[in-house]
């Protein structure tokens, strides 16, 4: 894997972060290729894994775990949307259905641990696991912006904000 020397120093100083143990850097590491590259590859996870000195697996159980992390490219802007017991009990199905017809998002591929995309690129959809806001579902993220207690009928308007 080619890795560009602006982003090797910026892995190389996060790293300086974590001296007693370097797996501590994984996770910033994850942040900087998915803000590099859109999303983080299994030649990610290798590189990773290799620069910190740990198995391949110990990076991809933390890329499997947080919802933050992609593992295909997405859309121009991206929605995560939550499906844990709190938020599907609040409408959090009906909020991605929504979600997906507003955006023009084809559901077809089911919509379960995967990414969606609008035909334009424009933006892409998931299900995710819990956002960390239980008591105020449905919540959603679209990009980096987070939505508590989102009604369908305010999807259009958050679209809006992301055209």
């Amino acid at each position: 894997m080619e890795i560009p020397a602006e982003l090797e120093a910026k892995i190389d100083e996060a790293i300086t972060h974590y001296p007693v143990f370097k797996r501590s850097a994984t996770l910033p590491l994850l942040h900087l290729f998915q803000e590099h590259f859109g999303f983080i590859t299994d030649e990610a996870i290798d590189w990773i894994a290799k620069k910190l000195e740990l198995a391949p697996i110990n990076v991809l159980e933390l890329v499997t775990f947080y919802p933050m992390f992609r593992r295909e490219p997405a859309g121009k802007h991206h929605i995560r949307v939550c499906r844990t017991l709190s938020c599907a009990m609040a409408g959090g199905y009906e909020l991605l259905d929504t979600f997906c017809k507003h955006a023009k998002i084809d559901r077809s591929h089911n919509g379960h641990g995967h990414i969606l995309k609008s035909e334009d690129g424009k933006y892409s959809i998931e299900f995710v696991e819990c956002l960390a806001s239980c008591g105020f579902g449905p919540v959603c993220m679209i990009n980096d912006d987070f939505y508590e207690a989102v009604a369908q009928n305010e999807v259009p308007e958050l679209l809006k904000k992301y055209q």
